[in-house]
């Protein structure tokens, strides 16, 4: 009997959560319409400057060649004579390095990594890189999306490049091969990037704030009086939480599958799997946060110690891979970086419970631990 009523109770607070928050227009508007004005006009209007360094991929096993023709390429010929041997942090094979110097517009550095195909299409899904440099039958082929302005751009000045210094190949409007895949396109990269964000920011927000500015306004006092357990009242805040953000997040991909036709390559229970454990993580750290914490000041400057310096690290809107290579290991631990990581290599690579079985599994540890030490230090007033 004590065991139904405890089951009642929490269903009764998961409704009263629930429709504490459906009440207020204001969550309507930054859960769901906001997410996808953000998503159209970036993936309309997304423009950015030039930038200095730009990533190439030069492929180093073609099977398109034959047995005879496997030998040193032309351009990697071209990459040990008249450019700079580089050792990347943490990387091998080596990188090569050539820069342009210009003094009107700023210099340019590419930087080439030989590697396979296969592996140049994750780098080039993921944001690492813009353009695909091949060679076949003595000619260089360059791929890149044709979509993508700043790949122009890399193409324009890597066949000036290739073209002088004994001239490899003469600048070719034929060179070029367009790429049609799925996935390359910066609206691919943006979407899963604006879910994990928006789980994020839904957690730390709706939860973390939420409970500090009731717990403020000595709302949770009240509570006390009442027979419920902290975990049954914690539990129900996340429960309602993560069915939010699945709400919001379908209706985003909804409307960039009707938009932008984005497709999910890999699995969708593998998707829901690594979007339940990112609820999870950041509802954890939510929790932990704001477990004390009675004065709104206080708690927006907790809220934004943690959301802040993910927002910028984590690629959401761009790659992570642009920061130093020092700094790319601790930015790939992190919460959001997990959870974008594993949308996109979803999304865009379709990638399978065996890709996301780590990611999942340390967003769950991230969840309970912080659930856990937040129900241990968790005070009403």
């Amino acid at each position: 009997m004590n065991k139904l009523i405890q089951q009642k109770q929490l269903i009764q607070l998961i409704s009263a959560h629930f429709k504490e928050i459906i009440r207020q227009p204001a969550v309507i508007f930054w859960g769901i319409i906001f997410p996808i004005l953000m998503a159209l006009g970036l993936g309309i209007a997304f423009t950015r400057q030039a930038d200095i360094v730009r990533h190439v991929a030069v492929i180093e096993n073609n099977p398109a060649l034959t047995q005879n023709a496997n030998k040193d390429l032309l351009i990697h010929a071209f990459l040990e004579t008249h450019a700079d041997k580089i050792e990347p942090f943490g990387k091998i094979p080596p990188q090569y390095k050539i820069t342009l110097t210009d003094r009107k517009l700023g210099n340019t550095t590419f930087i080439f990594e030989k590697t396979t195909w296969h592996h140049a299409m994750v780098l080039l899904k993921r944001g690492n890189l813009g353009i695909i440099m091949d060679e076949e039958n003595g000619r260089i082929e360059y791929h890149f999306d044709p979509l993508n302005t700043d790949a122009h751009f890399s193409y324009l000045k890597l066949s000036k490049i290739f073209g002088q210094n004994n001239a490899l190949v003469e600048e070719n409007i034929e060179s070029v091969v367009p790429l049609t895949v799925h996935g390359t396109r910066y609206i691919d990269f943006l979407v899963p990037g604006l879910m994990a964000m928006g789980v994020m920011m839904s957690c730390m927000w709706g939860m973390s704030y939420g409970m500090i500015d009731k717990r403020s306004k000595k709302l949770l006092r009240r509570m006390v009086a009442t027979p419920m357990k902290k975990s049954y009242f914690l539990i129900s805040l996340m429960t309602v939480r993560i069915t939010m953000n699945l709400i919001e997040s379908a209706l985003l991909f909804l409307f960039a599958w009707l938009v932008f036709h984005i497709t999910i390559e890999g699995s969708i229970a593998g998707l829901l799997t690594i979007f339940i454990a990112g609820n999870i993580a950041f509802g954890g750290i939510a929790i932990f946060i704001s477990c004390r914490t009675a004065n709104t000041e206080i708690g927006n400057g907790l809220v934004n110690a943690v959301v802040m310096p993910m927002m910028v690290l984590s690629g959401v809107f761009f790659s992570y891979h642009n920061f130093p290579d020092w700094s790319i290991p601790f930015i790939q631990k992190l919460p959001l970086t997990l959870l974008a990581d594993g949308l996109r290599g979803i999304f865009i690579e379709g990638a399978g419970y065996s890709e996301i079985i780590l990611p999942t599994a340390i967003l769950l540890s991230i969840g309970i631990f912080f659930f856990s030490a937040g129900l241990r230090f968790f005070k009403w007033h």
